[in-house]
């Protein structure tokens, strides 16, 4: 890998700083809108059939939008992940990232924004400091960067830190670069609070890609010193497939790497999405995690994309990102079992846990042939006795599912906005939504932040819990049972 010897302070350009006028003037908070409104004995299937207008919104009514802020420009390229720290969301774009002050989730300001393109920024912070991963080949790791050929070996990808403690002004302090870039990390508490790790997750190599050579059946870890951030560096690059991944088939495919991985760090747990596997790891020693099961779906999945535990951490949660995001797969031609969740229980203790697949979880609407939608990024509502989650769906919407009895998970509730276009395919919708401290915030590719209230009987307890921070792939346990 190549390393570049920048000042310890890199240059960066922030856009519409502070909470004055001038800010106010650009965001504008939309309120909870036309909504259609489906039966409350039925919310699952009362919109099943009926495929709403362009931009039109529909629900159950136990779902409702209560803001919108746009994007603007300079970031108002593709929206992406979402992190939360006290009364603060931090919001991941293809051109940076923003702050907003949620402190009134009805009314969500923009505290800052920093323009820093290159792909995903995914994001997570602790303290104070945010780490965002560039997936995208770099002609360096500023953030004047242009977009520069994989196979030119002075480009560059990886992990990029900032100091946030004054969250009008983030400063950019470090860069770390990682072999085939950083498509998403998981921020992973140290045994010790003077360290934190990144596990980076990235794929697909190739023979003229310096920098991502194949194969590359491994992760990088980060080690990240907390009060010198500036020290942070790779220190491992465990192979998790030393007898290969699944090499692929026509419907599913090839493991060059993983997706995204979900630490349980109060278990020493984590499962990794890893394209054409799902894997279950013990991370008691953080900087060398081992796989101790892996499961395979050659007949319904297609891209093994994320994962969520349950609060117990007896079950889990993978994602299949059928058609990379850009594909209308909520549809009857694909049916109910493929761009779905299938959900494991784990058995067993210590090296010998197993998971044994129980179910599919899909969207029981078909949406539009020119609608992208397909299982994506969601989490926990921490509810007290019953396993409930949120989840993102791309233009598929919001959807609030129980999956308490394994074998048959139901939704319970639901929001989604009609398709960008009735005539042709657009991509947009939600990129992740989750549950942070009361409220469900949706990360919109196309139309910016919303923020929706969730009010039913089942998830009441939820309001009970109160973070401090939320990484969602860095799980926390909540309330004992």
């Amino acid at each position: 890998m190549i390393r570049f010897h920048m000042p310890r302070l890199r240059q960066l350009r922030i856009v519409g700083l502070a909470a004055t006028g001038l800010l106010v003037a650009s965001v504008l908070v939309a309120p909870a809108s036309n909504a259609q409104v489906a039966s409350q004995s039925a919310p699952t299937t009362a919109a099943a059939n009926t495929i709403p207008g362009v931009d039109e919104i529909v629900s159950s009514p136990n779902l409702r939008q209560i803001a919108n802020v746009p994007k603007v420009a300079p970031l108002d390229a593709t929206n992406s992940d979402i992190a939360f720290q006290g009364k603060y969301a931090f919001a991941g774009n293809y051109n940076g990232f923003v702050i907003y002050d949620i402190s009134r989730p009805s009314a969500p300001k923009v505290v800052s924004r920093v323009l820093c393109p290159g792909s995903q920024n995914d994001i997570s912070v602790h303290g104070d400091l945010l780490f965002l991963s560039t997936d995208s080949s770099r002609s360096d790791d500023s953030c004047n960067s242009t977009a520069q050929a994989a196979d030119v070996k002075g480009s560059w990808e990886g992990i990029k830190v900032f100091d946030i403690k004054n969250k009008a002004n983030p400063r950019y302090v470090k860069s770390v670069e990682t072999a085939c870039g950083s498509h998403t990390h998981t921020l992973v508490p140290g045994k010790s609070s003077k360290t934190v790790y990144l596990y980076i997750s990235s794929y697909s190599p190739r023979a003229e890609f310096p920098d991502c050579q194949p194969p590359h059946d491994s992760i990088s870890i980060i080690k990240v010193p907390v009060k010198k951030p500036t020290d942070a560096a790779v220190i491992a690059t465990p192979n998790l497939f030393p007898d290969g991944g699944f090499p692929g088939s026509e419907t599913g495919s090839a493991t060059t790497g993983c997706h995204d991985i979900t630490v349980y760090p109060s278990k020493d747990l984590a499962a990794g999405a890893c394209m054409g596997d799902g894997i279950l790891m013990d991370i008691r020693d953080r900087e060398a995690p081992r796989v101790i099961n892996r499961v395979r779906d050659t007949v319904n999945f297609a891209f093994w994309h994320s994962a969520t535990f349950n609060n117990a951490g007896t079950k889990v949660i993978f994602t299949d990102e059928l058609g990379g995001g850009g594909a209308a797969t909520c549809n009857e031609a694909i049916g109910p079992n493929r761009g779905a969740d299938a959900i494991y229980d784990i058995t067993g203790r210590g090296d010998a846990r197993t998971m044994h697949f129980r179910s599919y979880y899909k969207i029981p609407r078909n949406n539009a042939d020119t609608e992208n939608c397909v299982a994506h990024n969601g989490s926990l509502i921490p509810v007290l006795g019953r396993d409930i989650m949120v989840q993102a769906w791309y233009q598929g919407g919001i959807s609030v599912w129980d999956f308490t009895d394994s074998a048959n998970p139901k939704e319970i509730a639901f929001w989604e906005r009609g398709p960008l276009s009735a005539d042709q395919p657009v991509g947009g919708g939600t990129w992740s939504a989750y549950y942070y401290n009361g409220h469900i915030y949706s990360n919109d590719m196309v139309k910016g932040l919303d923020v929706l209230e969730l009010n039913d009987w089942r998830t009441w307890t939820a309001k009970l819990v109160k973070y401090k921070e939320l990484n969602v792939q860095t799980q926390p346990s909540y309330l004992s049972r």
